[in-house]
């Protein structure tokens, strides 16, 4: 289920990242808070083999639009769909960052608890 719902959040940030650009969106609504609300759900759904590639994505996103911004008549709006795309990207490392701190703290308090059934266990066996 989280699956799905990650999926949807990663599909409505990139709507909204695109239709952001080229459609003036109201000022009541704060775009930028809803691409990284959305990147953070979706970045429940990222598994640790595409950190890298993500992380890679975040970098390059502002390189990319730059460059699109030097395209006549258009190339505002491409700069725009990066830019809101790399937002929404940074959201969704975030929660992978959290999520591998999280996973590598339980390892390590588990780890430094010892074997299961601790000291119980040594004293019966």
């Amino acid at each position: 289920m989280v699956d799905k719902i990650a999926g949807l959040a990663r599909l409505i940030a990139t709507v909204l990242a695109i239709v952001a650009a080229f459609v003036a969106i109201p000022a009541t609504v704060n775009v930028t808070l809803v691409l990284v609300i959305l990147g953070l759900i979706a970045g429940l759904k990222y598994k640790p083999e595409g950190t890298i590639s993500l992380l890679l994505v975040v970098l390059a996103l502002p390189l990319v639009g730059a460059a699109l911004a030097n395209i006549p008549a258009i190339g505002a709006q491409l700069n725009a769909v990066a830019i809101n795309i790399q937002t929404a990207a940074a959201a969704v490392a975030a929660t992978v960052i959290a999520m591998r701190l999280y996973n590598n703290s339980r390892d390590d308090v588990a780890a430094f608890a010892g074997p299961a059934g601790g000291a119980a266990a040594a004293a019966s066996a």
